[in-house]
């Protein structure tokens, strides 16, 4: 079941400041770390259950088990990192399943949108501010929180306009 306005907004602000540290968090450090990943299960366990009917909220547990394993294999694969793997298990019970395409349709060109802002800001003087940051530093990688993060706040705050 889809959520509704109501349902995203009560899931949206709390997964705001969340969700804004794991791109900051990404960016600087190339790392999220995993006391922010259990935040983020935690926000949903807490709220969830006032949020969701019990059974939709039950479900959703599925959804963080089976991105848990596929995030397992993408990371043996070296196709993503770690935190990028447990970010997304833990964002999973967020997003009813049959929005599925929906968030890929927002997550593939958030992708494509924040690689090339990426690579543009590491061109300009936005990297002598930041230069401390480790993905500035680290050509080959691209930090994919940040757009797995930029994904789940579209999609709740979309869902929470009614826009979608």
């Amino acid at each position: 079941m889809s959520l509704d306005p109501n349902q995203a907004l009560l899931f949206f602000v709390p997964l705001l400041p969340t969700c804004l540290f794991v791109i900051w968090s990404d960016l600087a450090t190339m790392k999220i770390p995993n006391k922010v990943v259990l935040g983020i299960l935690a926000i949903y366990v807490v709220v969830g259950p006032f949020v969701l009917p019990l059974e939709d909220y039950a479900w959703r547990f599925t959804h963080f088990a089976v991105m848990l394993i596929a995030g397992m294999a993408f990371t043996a694969a070296r196709v993503m990192g770690a935190g990028d793997a447990k970010f997304l298990a833990a964002a999973a019970p967020f997003i009813a399943l049959n929005d599925a395409i929906l968030v890929g349709a927002i997550l593939a060109p958030t992708i494509i949108v924040t690689f090339i802002l990426h690579r543009i800001a590491r061109a300009t003087p936005l990297r002598t501010a930041t230069a401390s940051w480790e993905s500035w530093e680290r050509p080959r990688e691209f930090p994919m929180g940040v757009p797995l993060a930029l994904t789940v706040l579209l999609y709740l705050g979309l869902r929470a306009l009614g826009l979608v």
